[in-house]
């Protein structure tokens, strides 16, 4: 038997009013059997809590009894920031103690504010990961959640895009940050503040070293910053385009903001028929091939000549791919 699952179910039927043993079981993911008898422990423990028979019937505490046992927990607390975001709560290991923080919270809330939360929880709803992709598997994230708040070097494996593709590192956490369903470490090095992929962690283990975060980091601040840094670095050159009315349509979905915004600022008609000539800002000759073909015929590299070459060299192995070439 839990205490704990005991005291969330008075704490449930102290926010929620009359609850069925079958609703009681689905807020606490147990069985209907298991809610059963936790009604019947309270009971014993001299809980006042009364079985009303009938439809719309259920349990309920008697009129006027309220637990004092409502003081959080540390990690309860932590778990507040988290609780409108149950996805990445169960990622960090917090789901149970956000569940519970926010039972304490409704319990300790006037009837009229607890109808007000619930009506709000009720409409509005987070899913944090992009389209088209599975979520991805971070195992040691929770790991890392205690490095940062205790202060603690990690040792990991870590796995990167350049050689050597694997490489060891002593990590000295500084944050973690949610971007697009996807989780990232700030965190010191020997050679300055770096960004890893939690998902790219291959190993990790907490090391016996402690360290101080300094003062003036601000975790928020950083990120802007990188975020501000990656995207200068990301784009090495520029290309001349020409776009058809349809392809301009389609640009916002298949490609980066930066190049949208740069069609539009730099986008000059040529001809009557729709079509637009513009600078867009690239990556690289094959990623701007790649990314430029989900375009189709809607798009024409004009410049640079290698980048030309390399659409036209990708479009005729289609053609002979498919038969036509």
């Amino acid at each position: 038997m839990s205490a704990g699952r005991l005291l969330s179910v008075l704490l449930l039927l102290q926010a929620r009013g009359g609850m069925s043993a079958r609703r009681i079981a689905g807020e606490l993911g147990v069985s209907v059997r298991t809610a059963y008898r936790d009604l019947a422990r309270l009971q014993a423990a001299g809980v006042p809590v009364r079985a009303e028979p009938g439809r719309g019937g259920g349990y309920r505490l008697v009129d006027g009894y309220r637990t004092r046992l409502t003081g959080m927990s540390e990690g309860e607390a932590r778990a507040l920031l988290f609780a409108g975001l149950p996805g990445p709560a169960a990622e960090l290991g917090l789901a149970e103690e956000v569940a519970a923080a926010r039972l304490k919270l409704l319990a300790a809330l006037p009837a009229g504010l607890r109808e007000e939360v619930d009506r709000v929880a009720a409409v509005f709803h987070l899913d944090a990961p992009g389209w088209y992709r599975e979520p991805e598997r971070t195992p040691h994230l929770p790991l890392f959640v205690d490095a940062v708040l205790a202060g603690r070097a990690v040792d990991v494996r870590y796995r990167r895009w350049r050689a050597p593709q694997e490489v060891c590192r002593r990590l000295r956490p500084y944050g973690l940050v949610l971007k697009s369903g996807t989780w990232y470490l700030v965190a010191a090095t020997e050679k300055g503040i770096a960004t890893y992929r939690v998902a790219h962690v291959l190993d990790a283990a907490p090391a016996d070293e402690l360290f101080d975060r300094p003062a003036d980091f601000d975790l928020g601040a950083h990120w802007a910053a990188y975020l501000d840094d990656f995207r200068a670095r990301r784009h090495t050159g520029t290309a001349t385009i020409r776009l058809s009315p349809k392809g301009r349509r389609r640009l916002p979905d298949n490609l980066p903001p930066e190049v949208v915004r740069a069609v539009d600022a730099t986008a000059t008609a040529v001809g009557d028929d729709g079509w637009v000539e513009a600078v867009i800002p690239v990556e690289g000759t094959e990623h701007a091939c790649g990314e430029l073909l989900r375009l189709g015929v809607d798009v024409e590299v004009v410049a640079p000549a290698g980048l030309r070459r390399a659409m036209t060299a990708t479009v005729t192995a289609l053609a002979r791919a498919y038969g036509t070439g």
